[in-house]
C-alpha cells in the first residue's frame, strides 16, 4: 500500500478504472456459457455445474437436507443469523414504497399501485468463504416485499447458508453458481424456474452474466470488485487500518483507499496495514495492486475526492465530514461505526453499488422487489379540464392522432 498526494491525478483516475478491452474478451467467454444454458437448458446447466461446481443432480437442496445441515451450525451462529434477520427485516419494512391516490384536479385522479414482483433469484457466493449474510440481505427484503417465489442459488451451500435460507424463508435452494446459474435463473430450464429479477453479489463471472441477461431479466446492478474509502485523521490509526484489511480480505481485486489531510497519520495507518497484512496472501495481493493512501490539502478536499470516487463503502471518522451531499453506496459515520458491522448486524443492506454506480443509485432495498404502477381515472368534467393542456401539446409535437383521440371524446 503506497502513499500519494491528491495532486497525482493520473493515479487517482485509475483507482476504480476498468480495463474495457479485457472486459470485452472476458464477456465473450461468459456469453458463450449464457448462450449454451439458454439454448440447451438442463443439458448445458448440468454440464457446467459438474465442471465448475463439482455438483451432480439433483441440484435442488431438499428441505430435509437444509434442516439437517442447519442443526450442525453452532448455537451462537444460529442466534446471530436470527438476530441479523430481525434487523434486516426491520429496516426493509420501512423501505417498501407506499400506495397513494391523489386528486390532481377535479375529475382527475392518479393512483400509485405498489405490488411485489412474482419471483426473484438470490445469488449467494460460495467461493472462498460461506456467506450466509449475503443470503439474508437478498432474501429477507424480498420476503418483506411480498415476493411469492424466492429462489436462492449457491455453488457450495455450507450449513450456515442452509440455516440462513430457513431463517429468510427461501422458497427453493439450488446447488449451483457462476454464469450458468445466472443464465438458468434468467431463462429457466426444466428444473430451474425462470425469475423476474436476479439480485446479489458474485465474482466477475456472475457480474458479467448478470449484465448480459439484463436485456431479458431485471437485475439489481452490475457489481464490480468491492471497495472501501476511509476518510480520517488524528487518532485510531489501528482501527482504520483494520477496516482497510477487512475489505482487502474479500478478494485480490478489492479496492482499499485511505484519504487524510495529515501525512504523518497516513504514514501511521499504512505502517499498521503492513503489519496486519503479514501472513495474509489475499490481503497483500489486494493492497499491493489496489491499496493506496491519499494525502489532501484539507478535509474539504478529502471529501470532494471521496465523493468523486463514489465508493461502495465510505467511512468517515467524524460527524462534520458527513454533512452535505454524499455520494456513496453506504456511509459509516464515527469511529465506532466499523464498516464490517454493516455487513452483518446493523440491518442496512450490504448489497451495494460498485464501480461508481453510487452516482445514480443506492444499495439493495425492499423497493427493488416492487413494481410501481400508475392508475389514472378521468371523468367527463376532468376531460374538459385537461383538454386545454393536452391538445396544444399534442399539436405542437405534430401528433394529430393524439389530439383527435381527445377531441373525439369532447364531441
Amino acid at each position: 500500500m503506497r502513499i500519494i498526494d491528491s495532486s497525482n491525478r493520473r493515479t487517482i483516475a485509475t483507482l476504480f478504472a476498468r480495463n474495457r478491452n479485457e472486459d470485452r474478451a472476458f464477456e465473450q467467454r461468459v456469453g458463450r456459457i449464457v448462450d449454451r444454458v439458454r439454448d440447451e437448458g438442463d443439458t448445458a446447466l448440468l454440464r457446467f455445474a459438474k465442471k465448475f461446481d463439482d455438483a451432480r443432480p439433483p441440484l435442488e437442496v431438499s428441505k430435509s437436507e437444509m434442516l439437517a445441515d442447519a442443526e450442525r451450525v453452532p448455537r451462537d451462529v444460529r442466534k446471530a443469523i436470527e438476530q441479523a434477520a430481525k434487523h434486516i427485516a426491520k429496516v426493509a419494512a420501512r423501505q417498501v414504497p407506499r400506495s397513494f391516490d391523489i386528486a390532481v384536479t377535479p375529475g382527475v385522479t392518479v393512483e400509485q399501485r405498489v405490488e411485489p414482483i412474482a419471483s426473484v433469484g438470490c445469488y449467494v457466493p460460495g467461493g472462498r468463504f460461506p456467506l450466509p449474510s449475503s443470503l439474508l440481505m437478498t432474501a429477507i427484503p424480498a420476503r418483506i416485499a411480498g415476493v411469492r417465489d424466492v429462489i436462492a442459488v449457491c455453488p457450495r451451500p455450507e450449513p450456515a447458508v442452509m440455516a440462513a435460507a430457513l431463517e429468510a424463508g427461501v422458497t427453493r435452494l439450488f446447488r449451483m453458481g457462476g454464469a450458468h446459474a445466472v443464465a438458468a435463473l434468467a431463462y429457466g430450464t426444466d428444473s430451474i424456474p425462470r425469475v423476474d429479477k436476479i439480485v446479489g453479489p458474485g465474482n466477475r463471472y456472475v457480474a458479467a452474466a448478470k449484465a448480459l441477461v439484463s436485456r431479458d431479466c431485471a437485475i439489481d446492478f452490475y457489481a464490480g470488485p468491492t471497495e472501501i474509502v476511509v476518510v480520517a485523521a488524528d487518532t485510531h490509526a489501528h482501527w482504520y487500518a483494520a477496516d482497510l484489511i477487512a475489505q482487502a480480505e474479500h478478494d485480490p481485486d478489492a479496492r482499499s483507499i485511505f484519504i487524510t489531510w495529515q501525512r504523518r497519520f497516513a504514514e501511521s495507518v499504512v505502517a499498521r496495514v503492513k503489519k496486519l497484512a503479514v501472513g495474509r496472501d489475499i490481503v497483500k495481493t489486494s493492497l499491493a495492486a489496489h491499496g493506496v493512501a491519499i494525502v489532501t490539502r484539507s478535509p474539504e478536499e478529502a471529501m470532494a475526492l471521496a465523493n468523486r470516487l463514489a465508493p461502495e463503502h465510505l467511512v468517515v471518522d467524524r460527524e462534520s465530514l458527513a454533512r452535505g451531499s454524499i455520494t456513496a453506496g453506504a456511509l459509516f459515520v464515527g469511529p465506532f461505526t466499523a464498516q464490517a458491522l454493516g455487513d452483518y448486524a446493523t440491518g442496512s443492506n450490504h448489497v451495494l453499488p460498485t464501480s461508481q454506480a453510487a452516482r445514480f443509485r443506492g444499495g439493495l432495498s425492499a423497493a427493488d422487489y416492487m413494481r410501481v404502477m400508475s392508475v389514472q381515472r378521468v371523468t367527463r368534467d376532468g376531460l374538459a379540464r385537461l383538454a386545454p393542456t393536452a391538445l396544444p401539446l399534442a399539436r405542437a409535437e405534430g401528433l394529430t392522432g393524439h389530439a383527435e383521440s381527445i377531441e373525439a371524446r369532447l364531441k
